[in-house]
């Protein structure tokens, strides 16, 4: 259905886009950040992530069913939302820049050791297959799916799995090579999708 003001009147794409980064600015100061960020940065990040989030509710859902319009839950840095998923993206880059490595040279061999690390990294192998048939069918929802099902197991890997403080150099490299492989694959996704990917958040 036709989304409309309390007026009546159709809401205009421009308003619903300004309104999105609007929300994206009180939500983005609300969180805690791993370092301070200009005035011009900032607005920068909060222009990606709100209209992000708007793109990404839209494309969420599958195309022959409706849905609530809600910028509290498409804004949310929680759940199956495009600020959630950025952040989780920002979040690896972190950890390389913690490193002092590159994402692109972290490319040593995958073990498999922890629970949370064979479930991210058959996540991963799921790329090729969901991103062919959300082409397919022309139903970008699926590939949102998929990419929410990978950050989502990154997060129990990261919660689970030291990375920088990894027990030894080899689970060490083992782990920054999977963050970049999961860093890669939701860049990609979100990318397919028209959602940016800030380097920091």
């Amino acid at each position: 259905k036709i989304f409309r003001t309390r007026s009546g009147e159709p809401v205009l794409l421009g308003d619903l886009l300004d309104e999105g980064v609007e929300r994206a600015g009180r939500e983005f100061d609300k969180i805690e950040h791993d370092e301070p960020f200009g005035d011009e940065t900032r607005a920068a990040i909060v222009e990606a992530v709100g209209i992000g989030a708007v793109k990404y509710a839209d494309l969420s859902v599958a195309r022959d069913s409706e849905y609530i319009f809600d910028f509290d839950r498409m804004i949310a840095f929680k759940g199956n939302t495009g600020p959630y998923l950025q952040y989780a993206s920002a979040r690896i880059r972190s950890i390389f820049r913690r490193g002092g490595l590159a994402p692109e040279n972290a490319a040593g061999p995958i073990v498999i050791g922890h629970p949370a690390e064979r479930a991210l990294a058959l996540q991963l192998l799921g790329f090729g297959a969901a991103a062919e048939l959300a082409g397919e069918t022309a139903e970008p929802h699926r590939l949102c799916a998929y990419i929410y099902a990978v950050a989502d197991a990154y997060t129990t890997f990261y919660e689970n799995c030291p990375v920088l403080k990894a027990p030894d150099v080899e689970t060490r490299g083992s782990r920054l090579a999977l963050c970049a492989v999961t860093l890669r694959t939701l860049v990609t996704g979100l990318s397919l999708l028209g959602v940016p990917t800030p380097e920091r958040m």
